[in-house]
């Protein structure tokens, strides 16, 4: 499958204890964002809280995905580690049960230089059997900053598309006019998805579609597919004030709250994080409103 539209950071929903990943809750999320008409999965990034998740939690998370979705869209999981072998093994497994390809994060605590990056790369890709890599470019947590141009010469090792988390637009319009024949690149900062999407990229990996997936989807098909940027702005302005909320506060907690508020329980966050208090709760809640979505 090719990777276009609105694809969803996924989270990943626990047992009320927080000690497993609750299937059953998995797939009544994932069953509802495919009801929405979203186009891919991407789970195990940082939406997906892949930090506190174990190794074989991972591979599991994968699996499930896999089937849940039962391939009516792609399923493109995060199998990044600051260990190449770690990510080598999550990407071997990701092809064996059916993913459509793997979105690698650098390492992060001690970042790597370029030439260490494509190597391991390079040995994801092989590990997988040629499945596409999706760069998740995300500076804030790797410390590592790529140029565009070193960004599409990631191309050479497998890399055949970029999740851009770096909120640098002038980089990004690099990549998706400049660069295009080398990667293909989505926006990955929520609050610049409509900038992305009138600037003619083929998709956006999007943490809030989880909490508003028929208007992502809606926002997708007016300006993507319509080319009707009126009604792209009108739904814009309907969505902006969510991603501006979500980005303002830890990221994974309010997508996760703003689930809750919806209607889908998640059994909350792994300690040290939990769901967001009250007092910022209720403005979520008037933002999510507004936006057309019913609360509880």
């Amino acid at each position: 499958m090719s990777l276009t539209g609105i694809m969803v950071a996924l989270i990943t929903p626990f047992t009320d204890d927080g000690t497993q990943i609750d299937g059953p809750r998995l797939k009544a999320h994932i069953d509802h964002l495919l009801a929405a008409g979203v186009h891919g999965l991407v789970p195990a990034g940082s939406t997906g809280e892949f930090t506190t998740l174990s190794f074989a939690e991972r591979k599991q998370l994968t699996e499930l995905c896999v089937k849940y979705a039962a391939g009516r869209v792609p399923i493109v999981t995060g199998v990044g580690s600051t260990s190449t072998s770690e990510a080598v093994e999550l990407a071997k497994h990701a092809a064996d049960v059916g993913a459509a390809a793997t979105m690698v994060v650098p390492p992060f605590y001690d970042p790597v230089n370029l030439a260490q990056l494509m190597e391991m790369l390079s040995e994801v890709h092989e590990a997988s059997r040629g499945l596409p890599i999706v760069y998740y470019n995300i500076p804030s947590a790797s410390g590592l900053t790529l140029s565009p141009k070193e960004i599409a010469s990631l191309s050479r090792v497998g890399v055949k598309y970029l999740k851009d988390t770096s909120g640098n637009a002038p980089a990004f319009t690099e990549l998706v006019f400049g660069l295009s024949d080398q990667i293909t690149a989505f926006n990955g900062w929520d609050t610049l998805t409509f900038y992305g999407l009138a600037a003619g990229t083929s998709g956006a990996i999007w943490g809030a579609a989880n909490l508003i997936p028929e208007l992502a989807v809606e926002l997708w098909d007016a300006v993507s597919v319509k080319s009707d940027l009126k009604k792209g702005r009108e739904l814009w302005a309907k969505a902006w004030p969510v991603c501006k909320f979500l980005e303002e506060h830890n990221y994974a907690a309010a997508v996760k709250t703003g689930v809750e508020l919806a209607g889908q329980s998640t059994g909350g966050l792994r300690k040290p994080f939990a769901l967001l208090e009250d007092d910022v709760k209720g403005e979520l809640r008037g933002l999510l409103i507004n936006a057309g979505v019913k609360t509880v």
